[in-house]
């Protein structure tokens, strides 16, 4: 029985803030001090059992008892504010990252996973009794150290999943092949594990691995109950394999939401010990269909509650204000973990940056912001809560060019940080001005300061017969050509995002890029199944080369082995990158000007947001 204040749990969400020897670091205790005020109880990241079986150079780790005094340290300030702490223990197989000096590979195949990675060990009977040993030796120690309850991860392509997998597991020994052999190996681990503990143990499984080989939920409704025999207290269902299937080990909003819930749903039927809901649970909206239709026992939110750690304070009315939304995009959590920042987060400017809260000014002052993008709106709310008047001068939408950043297929989720920032806006009675800003109203209404995020324009390069073309046009539905022969020139972020949009109406698209590098800027799982789609729809993708003259519907384009003709194009489209727009100068008659978000450098929105609130808090 896992016995929590409220049916909401932290599910474990890799933040790669350790220093490389596993330990607990300020990070960790800043980052889970703000997210455990509410929820029932907190996951802790993956916590590494070896230390040759680590994901990331920076994880937690539970391999050895020097970790304990961190863990301990960590446990006091999450129980402080009420919340019980489960320990995640994951053997990662074959996952383990290649790229870390030391780690071995074991599975229960000698296949590399497909998407690449290390060959790993097909484990004999002693490798195996090493595994049992190394998961009850952590849950000792998870127990040692304070932790109300376990985790075993079985699910997302690790090493259980591994064996349960017949995509996978290749054996012909008595853990391979059917079912029942398959689950043989996991069930000897839980069994170990429950038998050396007295807290309460939650196994973590994929409802189904989301391929065509793999396991599926008729074969997960067999192996929950068995775990239900072995008494174990409740069962996390997920989905696919972070081998195999990234987009549903994510989450991302390239894949349907829901689909978990159904699954969960699925073993709920079967069981009659608690299920845990996870993925994509963002909203009240969410949390209602849930416990309306699957009569859900526990809510397990991640990336949630890394874009607003008052998720569930606000759910619960324990605190105002709006919930700030999580868009599923793994552009700031995967993204800042891949690159070795350790995670980070879009839309909310306090994950990982060394920010502080916002705190009343000592003098109110008056305000000019320029621009209603998301760094211009985000500078407003922030200024507004620090008590200053602020005026924000938008002569179009506000969401600025973001309003096309949820046009491509699949990123309708990114629209819930506009619609957010624009009901911010009115509670926190920002004055809004419909018309642009420019010196004479800037000079006539006595501001202390302006802020300028007027934001980007794009670049267009000067090609020889270049007169009619677009630019994003091509991504809102009214200007949405089909059946036509497009060029894009541009293959970076917004090139391949339009390209994409046209493919999906039937367009032959050509795509020209000079460098060498297609989708640069592009979030990783994006990446990989835009690349992926466009292939599917014909689309042809030239790198290394550049536009060099247009004549009608003839290009020409240039590339180290020389000039070719791409015949027959109906229209162009140019994304070769944006340049920084300011509508007028600072002079002596204004007052104090200040650049924020692609008026500042062109970037992403996570460095609009970050830079807009940091120049907020600092005003």
């Amino acid at each position: 029985m896992l016995d929590l204040r409220n049916e909401f749990i932290m599910a474990p969400v890799k933040l790669g803030y350790s220093d490389g020897t596993g330990v607990v670091t300020q990070r960790h205790l800043d980052f889970y001090d703000a997210r455990s005020k509410h929820v029932g109880a907190v996951t802790l990241e993956p916590l590494y059992m070896d230390a040759g079986l680590r994901e990331l150079p920076t994880q937690l780790g539970i391999d050895n008892d020097n970790k304990l005094e961190g863990l301990k340290k960590l446990l006091d300030v999450i129980h402080g504010n009420g919340s019980k702490v489960i320990a995640h223990l994951n053997h990662p197989g074959r996952m383990a990252n290649p790229k870390i000096p030391g780690n071995y590979h074991w599975s229960s195949t000698d296949k590399a996973c497909e998407n690449g990675g290390a060959i790993p060990q097909k484990m004999d009977r002693e490798m195996m009794d090493k595994v049992v040993s190394m998961h009850v030796d952590a849950a000792q120690r998870a127990e040692k150290a304070g932790f109300d309850i376990l985790e075993l991860q079985m699910g997302h392509g690790y090493l259980m999943a591994q064996f349960l997998s017949p995509a996978v597991n290749n054996r012909n020994d008595e853990y391979g092949g059917s079912l029942e052999n398959r689950m043989r190996f996991p069930l000897e681990v839980v069994k170990a594990v429950k038998a050396a503990t007295h807290i309460p143990l939650i196994v973590r499984i994929s409802g189904d691995e989301m391929i065509p080989n793999g396991f599926h939920i008729e074969e997960m409704v067999v192996f929950a109950k068995l775990l239900e025999q072995e008494h174990i207290d409740a069962l996390h269902v997920t989905a696919g394999s972070a081998c195999s299937t990234p987009p549903w080990f994510f989450q991302h909003m390239f894949v349907p939401k829901g689909k978990t819930w159904q699954l969960a749903g699925k073993l709920k039927e079967n069981l009659h010990i608690p299920v845990i809901f996870v993925g994509r649970i963002h909203s009240p909206k969410d949390i209602m269909l849930l416990k309306e239709k699957y009569q859900a026992d526990y809510l397990a939110l991640g990336r949630a509650l890394v874009a607003d750690p008052d998720f569930v304070g606000k759910y619960l009315h324990q605190v105002e204000g709006l919930i700030r939304p999580c868009l599923a995009c793994s552009e700031g959590c995967l993204g800042g973990v891949k690159s070795g920042q350790g995670l980070g987060c879009v839309v909310n400017p306090l994950v990982n940056t060394g920010l502080a809260a916002i705190k009343k000014a000592a003098d109110k002052k008056r305000y000019a912001v320029a621009g209603g993008g998301l760094a211009g709106m985000q500078a407003a709310i922030s200024l507004r809560e620090r008590g200053h008047d602020v005026v924000l001068f938008e002569k179009n939408r506000l969401g600025g060019q973001f309003n096309l950043a949820y046009l491509p297929p699949n990123k309708e989720s990114l629209k819930e940080i506009v619609d957010y920032y624009v009901e911010e806006l009115k509670q926190t009675a920002v004055e809004i001005r419909k018309e642009e800003a420019v010196p004479e109203n800037l000079t006539s209404d006595k501001f202390d300061g302006i802020i300028m995020a007027t934001g980007a324009l794009p670049a267009v390069p000067p090609i020889k017969g270049l007169k009619e073309y677009y630019w994003t046009e091509s991504l809102e539905d009214e200007h949405l050509p089909s059946g036509k022969k497009i060029l894009v020139i541009g293959g970076g972020l917004i090139g391949m995002e339009v390209a994409s949009k046209l493919a999906d109406k039937d367009n032959d698209v050509v795509i020209v890029e000079m460098l060498e590098e297609i989708a640069r800027g592009m979030e990783m799982i994006e990446k990989a199944m835009t690349l992926k789609k466009l292939k599917t729809k014909g689309a042809e993708i030239i790198t290394s080369h550049t536009v060099t003259e247009v004549n009608g519907s003839e290009i020409r384009i240039k590339g180290e082995e020389g000039e070719r003709i791409i015949a027959g194009v109906d229209k162009i489209v140019v994304a070769t990158g944006m340049r920084s727009y300011h509508p007028f100068e600072k002079n002596g008659s204004l007052p104090p000007v200040y650049f924020v978000g692609d008026a500042l450098k062109v970037g992403k929105a996570q460095e609009a947001i970050r830079e807009a609130y940091e120049l907020a808090i600092k005003l």
